[in-house]
């Protein structure tokens, strides 16, 4: 190994969700995946975040309290277009427009995407998918 070689920085991964639980295990996960992570509780907290740790992926709720959703993915869009956005809820109709596996499709999902989320995936979701749909978003962020 080059001594000079400076070691490669971690891919910051910001997860905003209101359920404190779910929040805590997906940045676990992240962690344990060697992730640098930080989190939020709220879009506005989240919108801080943002600014300041320049994350290479954004992982969000769907639904929460306050201005979210799809709100917030526009935000984050203008205030960093080049983050890949990774929409994931445990909200949503019944239906099988808005379920397909575990990835949100028909209204759900396309709400999502529409407002400029990357991917879109149903809670709970299972830690095998998740982490491999981030590590594909970091990818795809790198490359931009």
């Amino acid at each position: 190994m080059n001594p000079a070689a400076k070691p490669q920085a971690a891919p910051a991964v910001l997860v905003i969700d209101d359920d404190e639980i779910m929040r805590d295990l997906m940045a676990d996960w992240l962690e344990a995946a060697g992730y640098h992570v930080v989190k939020a509780a709220d879009c506005e907290h989240a919108m801080e975040q943002v600014k300041l740790h320049q994350p290479a992926v954004v992982v969000t709720d769907m639904f929460m309290p306050g201005p979210c959703g799809e709100e917030a993915i526009a935000e984050i869009r203008q205030v960093a277009p080049g983050v890949a956005i990774l929409a994931v809820s445990g909200n949503f109709d019944s239906g099988p427009r808005c379920m397909v596996g575990k990835v949100l499709r028909g209204m759900c999902g396309d709400n999502a995407i529409a407002a400029g989320a990357n991917r879109a995936l149903a809670k709970p979701v299972q830690r095998r998918e998740f982490l491999q749909a981030v590590a594909e978003l970091v990818s795809s962020a790198a490359a931009r």
